[in-house]
């Protein structure tokens, strides 16, 4: 019994502990943040969702901002008016993979069908090709490193815990506004129908985001998509 937890304790590490620890702490072979005098880049995972993600476009609209969003393929399928919508209006989109899976249980066959699914979805409604990928959680197996070569993968630089209702409005302005900053890479979520979340968590995203992207630009911050400079 003892033998065989070390076996799987070993192969967690070198499948999937280790590797995702090398590009959340140290950014190797992915974008997480820029230069402190560059733009900050907003994202968005999860979506398209029905109910939220017109509102988030909406705000965006009305700031003249253009935004990243990594969206889920099957969700994608459902509602290509809102991928078409994200991209008519100069947004970046992203993949996701095709439903919200850790890349830590997949092998990395069904990784690559969930990326590359997801990418021809995203290509027959807005007839572009994508090339950013954020796996779900920000976590990835020892062979995502192969995907780097045909998928530029984005990860972030300040998280703030919006897929949570509790504390509202005022808990996700103060920690957006406590790490703003230039070059960040923040991430947010337009739906809070994945595991975790609370369903109506977006709409207190909104309201702050709508206040932050004030003050923000107020003092002197702007705003553009993770493949401006790029």
């Amino acid at each position: 019994m003892e033998q065989t937890l070390i076996i799987i304790i070993s192969v967690l590490l070198v499948y999937t502990i280790i590797p995702t620890l090398m590009v959340r702490l140290f950014g190797i072979g992915v974008y997480k943040k820029g230069t402190g005098d560059q733009p900050i880049a907003l994202t968005f995972d999860d979506g398209p969702d029905p109910e939220y993600t017109p509102l988030l476009l909406d705000l965006l609209k009305k700031h003249n901002i253009k935004g990243t969003f990594f969206v889920l393929g099957r969700k994608a399928e459902k509602y290509p008016d809102l991928i078409q919508r994200m991209h008519n209006e100069g947004h970046l989109v992203g993949i996701h993979n095709y439903v919200h899976w850790s890349n830590a249980l997949m092998s990395p066959k069904r990784v690559r069908e969930q990326v590359n699914k997801t990418a021809k979805v995203i290509d027959r409604i807005i007839g572009e090709k994508t090339f950013y990928y954020r796996p779900p959680w920000g976590v990835i197996n020892l062979f995502d490193f192969f995907l780097m070569k045909k998928f530029r993968m984005i990860l972030w630089s300040v998280i703030v815990g919006d897929w949570k209702s509790s504390g509202g409005k005022q808990k996700i302005k103060q920690r957006l506004l406590s790490k703003l900053k230039g070059g960040a890479v923040i991430v947010l979520h337009d739906s809070g129908q994945t595991f975790g979340a609370d369903r109506g968590a977006p709409a207190y995203m909104l309201e702050a985001l709508n206040e932050f992207i004030t003050e923000a630009l107020y003092t002197g911050y702007s705003f553009h998509r993770v493949d401006a400079d790029r």
